[in-house]
């Protein structure tokens, strides 16, 4: 059974926290972003894998956190 809400309120957020950096350093980000097109598929990777596993624990401890 899917909590709708708490999926919407997630993909918010993630939105939310994907639009900061280019609000805040609207300037640096085009620079930033050709450096990371630059880099090696196996960096990216990397980068993606521990993104996911922060992801990961963050959720497991925001679960954790409600009883």
């Amino acid at each position: 059974n899917i909590d709708w809400s708490l999926l919407i309120a997630a993909v918010g957020l993630a939105l939310v926290f994907e639009g900061i950096p280019y609000f805040l350093f609207a300037e640096r980000m085009p620079l930033m972003l050709v450096k990371l097109a630059e880099q090696p598929p196996k960096f990216l990777r990397f980068i993606g894998l521990t993104a996911i596993i922060l992801g990961l624990l963050v959720v497991a401890f925001g679960r954790s956190l409600s009883l």
